[in-house]
């Protein structure tokens, strides 16, 4: 069993930045590729970024790349999201998952655990 819990989130204004954390806890390793989520109001959950085990391999969907930076400390078993320039297209709830130790893709039916989420506002 993996238990993440999501924090950061909150409200800012467009152009500003927020640091997202996630928590691991249980059976984690640092083998987990470990990827961050969003569902904006009204629409499906998607990708917004992974990160692998060895922290050098990132992915990003094309909407947040130059905005977004994800990274993991091991030591402390948690991933980050840092988020600059946000505007209001990225209002939602965050969530942090980790892919199947079988999976590659960014598709969310890859990723079996998930934390809480944490609510990212963006106002205009």
């Amino acid at each position: 069993q993996v238990q993440l819990v999501e924090s950061g989130g909150g409200l800012v204004q467009a152009g500003g930045s927020l640091r997202l954390s996630c928590a691991a806890s249980g059976r984690t390793f640092s083998s987990d590729a470990m990827g961050w989520f969003r569902q904006p109001p009204g629409k499906d959950r998607e990708f917004v970024a992974v990160i692998t085990w060895t922290g050098g391999s990132t992915y990003y969907t094309d909407s947040v790349k130059g905005r977004f930076t994800i990274s993991r400390d091991n030591a402390k078993k948690t991933v980050y999201l840092q988020m600059n320039s946000l505007q209001p297209e990225d209002t939602g709830v965050y969530y942090c998952a980790r892919r199947r130790p079988d999976s590659r893709g960014t598709a969310k039916d890859q990723y079996d655990y998930w934390g809480q989420g944490t609510q990212v506002t963006v106002s205009s």
